[in-house]
């Protein structure tokens, strides 16, 4: 099933991919942000909650461009890619506008104060509230009560959270019902680019879609882990495209 319109947001076997900015994300509603790529689909797979974070998400993003070649060899519909670095960059310039509030949940101690300390010289109007979740691979009911008071006591307009895939887009997707919040956005490893715990691969491989070959290099054991996700995609997209498979 799919959307031709000039709706801003293309719908497609239960995907709501941003086709080309995040304008159409009510600052004032109640939404989920998530990011797509091949790594996530690949994971979705055969990760029921994962499969149910990403179409249940209000909007999806292309962290990876390669995921937008379905809907575009397929049915014609171009996706623009939109990274979680874009969307950390949307909602805080955003928020800077409007003199909201933000709250990063997610990562240690020192890198939430380093970016506390980073934001207040970018973003001096935004109010900034943060918090560090334990690092466990999977939360209790009190890990969660504890977030969602947090969040909720600060109120915040945005919630940025950065765990690891799938985690993060999980924990946004389930959560929802329980946070104060109008927008979550799962960025990731934003919170360390943005720290500057590790750095995000040049200008010019983000251009070209390649940011992963460079990633292979700065963290082998990263793509160790994911490649099995990765060419599960490609193979279900060649499929898909031979329309042998359905999506």
């Amino acid at each position: 099933m799919s959307t031709y319109n000039n709706n801003p947001v293309f719908h497609f076997s239960g995907y709501a991919l941003v086709k080309d900015s995040l304008d159409c994300v009510p600052l004032d509603g109640r939404s989920v942000v998530n990011t797509i790529s091949p790594n996530s689909y690949g994971i979705s797979v055969h990760d029921k909650a994962m499969d149910e974070a990403l179409k249940g998400s209000e909007f999806l993003i292309l962290d990876g461009a390669y995921f937008g070649w379905l809907p575009r060899f397929r049915y014609g519909q171009k996706i623009r890619r939109i990274t979680g670095w874009d969307s950390f960059q949307y909602f805080s310039h955003k928020m800077q506008e409007r003199k909201g509030r933000v709250f990063f949940l997610g990562s240690g101690e020192e890198t939430l104060q380093m970016i506390k300390e980073r934001y207040a010289k970018d973003f001096p109007d935004v109010a900034v509230g943060t918090y560090s979740p334990p690092f466990k691979p999977e939360f209790t009911e009190e890990d969660n009560e504890a977030m969602h008071k947090a969040v909720n006591d600060f109120r915040p307009d945005v919630l940025f959270v950065g765990m690891t895939a799938p985690k993060q887009e999980k924990w946004s997707y389930r959560n929802k019902p329980y946070l104060d919040v109008h927008v979550i956005t799962a960025i990731g490893n934003v919170f360390d680019w943005y720290a500057g715990n590790s750095k995000r691969p040049g200008v010019f491989w983000q251009k070209i879609g390649m940011e992963w070959l460079v990633r292979i290099f700065l963290r082998p054991e990263v793509f160790r882990r994911n490649i099995a996700n990765q060419m599960l995609f490609f193979r279900h997209l060649l499929l898909i495209l031979l329309r042998i498979k359905k999506l």
